[in-house]
């Protein structure tokens, strides 16, 4: 197989379920049954959570290392999923792994479909040079697009949605993209994650080959998940003005953040031992939960200073 056995790429979509107040488990399940006849994931606790089955995507295109003269082919199959977490937090996902071809010939494709969520890279194979290809934040014309097959779980998902419901009029919050590439360590390297633009985001890791795929896939789900939180509570603190609109204002702006998204903050709750090591260590660097603990205190706070004001303006004089 070659080096490239546990090089595991994949790109989680996360966005907002249109449309309407959080769904039941229920509702939620019958969204992201993508897959005839297969069971979905449904999970009641710590928090809501629906995930649909794997379906396998076949792909047949450039992988894009950056070397047009030594371009290698990708042949083979991207697992497909998509999410939904507390009700109306909507994730697609696009995950594979990549191995090298024992040879140069296309082989037929109940070859590729024995081996889901595997893709095999035919041609002048340059390891390095496709980790870098897929940690950068453009991808060449017509390469592997994990992105595109990601925003296909979310978008039949929210195409699901019935109509009906109340309208959440003033919670409109952006859709982030987080890619990871995990590449292949003799030891296990510490994360880095960088933002990129309002919506793109890269992990990458380094890991032992024994890491099992589907682990660091929950985590990048995850992950992908508490920076779609955080970033959208520091866009509603933005609107807010604290300061510099009236109070009541800025309390209507804030008060979404408290009704749907402030009681979801559950870091390392999927992918198991492993989720909470690399948490940690991302801990360590980027502060999330910190910088979470801030945002959420100085919204407790302007809501405690409201209420002190109303009932004092409230009391007789």
């Amino acid at each position: 197989m070659g080096v490239l056995d546990v090089l595991v790429v994949g790109e989680v979509h996360t966005g907002l379920l249109r449309g309407r107040d959080p769904m039941s488990a229920r509702e939620a399940a019958s969204l992201v049954d993508l897959v005839a006849g297969e069971p979905v994931l449904r999970l009641e606790r710590p928090r809501s959570y629906v995930r649909s089955p794997e379906r396998p995507v076949g792909v047949d295109c450039p992988l894009g290392a950056p070397a047009p003269a030594r371009q290698v082919r990708g042949i083979g199959t991207v697992l497909q999923r998509a999410a939904i977490t507390g009700g109306h937090i909507v994730q697609g996902t696009a995950w594979t792994t990549l191995t090298r071809a024992t040879g140069s010939a296309r082989q037929p494709w109940s070859h590729y479909l024995a081996r889901l969520g595997v893709i095999e890279a035919v041609g002048r194979v340059q390891p390095t040079e496709l980790t870098e290809a897929f940690a950068a934040p453009d991808r060449a014309a017509g390469a592997l697009d994990l992105g595109g097959i990601a925003a296909l779980a979310s978008d039949l998902v929210q195409s699901a949605v019935p109509a009906g419901g109340r309208s959440r009029e003033r919670l409109r919050l952006p859709r982030t993209r987080l890619r990871f590439v995990v590449e292949q360590g003799d030891t296990a390297g510490p994360p880095s994650f960088a933002v990129h633009d309002d919506q793109l985001r890269i992990m990458r890791v380094t890991l032992p080959a024994e890491a099992p795929p589907r682990l660091l896939v929950a985590f990048g789900e995850d992950l992908a998940l508490h920076d779609w939180l955080l970033t959208s509570v520091i866009g509603i603190v933005d609107r807010a003005a604290i300061g510099a609109l009236p109070r009541d204002e800025s309390l209507g702006r804030l008060r979404p953040a408290v009704d749907y998204l402030l009681h979801l903050w559950l870091p390392a709750g999927r992918g198991g031992e492993l989720a909470g090591q690399l948490w940690e260590t991302l801990e360590r660097r980027a502060a999330f939960t910190r910088q979470w603990a801030l945002l959420r205190d100085r919204i407790r706070d302007q809501f405690a200073v409201g209420a002190v004001a109303a009932l004092s303006a409230a009391m007789p004089r």
